[in-house]
């Protein structure tokens, strides 16, 4: 998905070169945001645009709409990240952040999220050079058993 919009009313958040956009219902836009970043920050590629994170802040908006357990978790775990400045920190101070908080709900529910919303993504597996599932083309071993260019002798 190299361009995303996705229609709401609470809060929208657009690419700078406008080549994406995604609207929640649940989350501000700085909240949105904010969910981009943290998801970037516990899952980080230079290679990824802000898109595939975006992804993941708009189904997580998608479950808190329905959940408000879920909802409830993520907005106190927003509003800690506000608190404590995290999209604005080093990258260094973010990832002694991300420690501190890796057995919360808030960081378990995004990390959970970001493990699907990611991996599972065809726009990634270009990215990260994976051919996808070979079940339905008769397995690896006549698609590609031994074509990786990154393993020496492979």
């Amino acid at each position: 998905m190299a361009s995303l919009a996705i229609m709401g009313t609470t809060g929208v958040v657009m690419a700078p070169d406008g080549a994406w956009a995604v609207s929640t219902t649940v989350f501000s836009s700085q909240e949105t945001t904010t969910l981009i970043k943290f998801a970037r920050a516990i899952y980080p590629h230079k290679k990824f645009k802000d898109s595939i994170y975006a992804n993941v802040a708009h189904s997580l908006d998608d479950k808190a709409s329905k959940n408000d357990q879920v909802k409830s978790t993520l907005q106190e775990g927003l509003a800690n990240l506000k608190a404590t400045k995290f999209t604005s920190l080093s990258q260094t101070k973010q990832l002694a952040a991300l420690k501190e908080m890796e057995t919360t709900p808030f960081f378990q529910a995004v990390r959970g999220e970001c493990v699907v919303g990611i991996y599972n993504n065809p726009e990634v597996w270009k990215i990260l050079g994976y051919q996808g599932p070979s079940a339905e083309f008769g397995g690896y071993i006549h698609r590609g058993f031994n074509d990786i260019t990154w393993l020496k002798d492979a």
